[in-house]
């Protein structure tokens, strides 16, 4: 009888939607299914049990004892981020397209599926294809080599499972930019060797907390923020700092920032905190369809842009299909973070674009990036959709195309039941979790829409992430 907290050595027998592997114990009324998260069909592994239900068990994944026979060695360092890193990509692509169709069947009633699946949109780059990093400091460190904690000073990605353990990145992990990876272990021991302790996550004390680093694809150079403590302020050599990662990296350097953060939370951005250019510039310039966008530290930004091109091409593409009377309705554009979508839309259509967001920062961004690619019939507004919707209801029947891009959770039903009240001709539901986006076709449809088209883009691979669009018609 499999109990909570029970560890147990399981082989990983099928991939399920999501990262999950499943493991089977047969019993007397059947097999046991366990559910483990970032395995791989064939692995050994050890798992905890953390959730017990009669017929299933969701766990923990604790240690891959033996690799699975699907597995490749690769040169990077395996780090917890990209847990399917050594399956070669096109079992990847395979089982995430066939994951996903599967959850089109079973939440979104979609039995033809198949019928209307349009493309699978790989990576245009299957390594080093992540523009943004964040590397923590911890003062409880993770030998990878001997698997044993040591307390010490530690720069890298935290281990599987864990918030307060960090493996030391001793070298490229294939997913960010390796010149910059590879180098990372000399800002350790300058960090190190200045005798301010890395950040103990239990304790809530320390110097050292993490270090953020964002790459422009469009010039190939680096912003850097360092977060600290205030703890020892007046200790740290900020100009050697500086003077280093000028000499790691020549001439790739945009901006160094540094901002204090004395939260408690495991969060590199404060909300109090003070932030302050040691070097350079504090933001970067990228490029997206032709569009160019300020990109700050801070900002939402897509973190692997060359699929993002490809993505925001096929919603296009779905916008713009047998809509030659585009510019006679207006195009909504419902949880358009900074404004991306909205923005090519109405620079390629000249149609009158609306977007909708609650993040004002975001909103703050899209109005500037609108103004800087000189894109002026689009009106961005940062409020709560639903209440948006309830405040406006002239654009009832007004509204031709409507773009939805929510967040992973979905769209809550209040905000989608007011969405469809819109009435618009066509609805393009861009997703970062099929699941959710399955789980609303059933309201979308119950509302006189048909799914016409779907296509999936891997914007992550080596993870379970892959975004999905879908186009519906009334």
């Amino acid at each position: 009888m499999i109990k909570r907290g029970q560890v147990i050595e399981v082989e990983i027998v099928e991939a399920a939607f999501g990262g999950n592997g499943i493991a089977k114990i047969p019993t007397e009324k059947g097999d046991y299914i366990l559910f483990v998260p970032n395995t791989i069909v064939g692995q050994l592994v050890r798992a905890r049990v953390v959730k017990r239900k009669n017929n299933y068990a969701e766990c923990k994944l604790d240690t891959v004892l033996k690799k699975s026979h699907l597995e490749d060695e690769l040169p990077y360092q395996p780090i917890s981020g990209a847990p399917f890193a050594t399956l070669p990509i096109e079992i990847q692509k395979s089982s995430k397209q066939k994951q996903v169709l599967e959850v089109f069947k079973r939440i979104g009633k979609i039995n033809n599926i198949e019928t209307l699946f349009d493309e699978y949109i790989a990576s245009p780059e299957v390594w080093h294809y992540r523009n943004k990093m964040e590397y923590s400091f911890s003062a409880i460190g993770f030998d990878v080599e001997k698997q044993e904690e040591f307390d010490g000073f530690a720069l890298g990605f935290k281990k599987r499972g864990t918030w307060w353990i960090v493996e030391n990145l001793e070298k490229d992990s294939g997913i960010f930019d390796a010149a910059f990876e590879n180098n990372l272990k000399e800002i350790r021991v300058f960090c190190q060797n200045s005798g301010l302790p890395a950040w103990h996550p239990p304790k809530k004390v320390g110097f050292f907390r993490y270090l953020v680093v964002r790459k422009s694809y469009l010039t190939n150079k680096f912003l850097i923020k360092l977060v600290t403590s205030s703890d020892g302020l007046a200790n740290f050599d900020f100009d050697g700092f500086v003077n280093l990662i000028n000499a790691l990296f020549p001439d790739r350097i945009i901006g160094i920032l540094h901002t204090v953060n004395d939260d408690i939370g495991d969060n590199s951005q404060s909300r109090l905190g003070h932030e302050t250019i040691l070097y350079g510039q504090p933001y970067m310039l990228e490029n997206l369809v032709r569009l160019n966008f300020e990109v700050s530290m801070q900002s939402f930004f897509q973190t692997n842009p060359k699929a993002a091109e490809l993505l925001y091409k096929k919603v296009i593409e779905y916008v713009l299909e047998d809509n030659k009377n585009i510019k006679e309705k207006t195009v909504m554009d419902l949880f358009c973070g900074t404004g991306t979508i909205g923005q090519i839309v109405a620079s390629q259509t000249n149609a009158t674009v609306i977007g909708v967001d609650i993040v004002e920062d975001a909103i703050i961004n899209a109005k500037q990036n609108a103004e800087r690619n000189n894109v002026e019939n689009v009106q961005f507004f940062a409020a709560d959709v639903n209440k948006f919707l309830y405040e406006y209801p002239e654009y009832v029947n007004k509204i031709g195309t409507l773009i939805l891009d929510p967040p992973r959770a979905g769209i809550a039903k209040k905000a989608l039941l007011r969405a469809l009240e819109l009435n618009a001709d066509r609805i393009v539901y861009v997703s970062c979790n099929p699941a959710t986006q399955a789980r609303d076709i059933l309201e979308i449809t119950a509302a006189g829409y048909q799914l016409k088209k779907v296509s999936l883009v891997d914007q992550f691979p080596h993870t379970a992430h892959i975004e999905s669009v879908a186009l519906f018609l009334k």
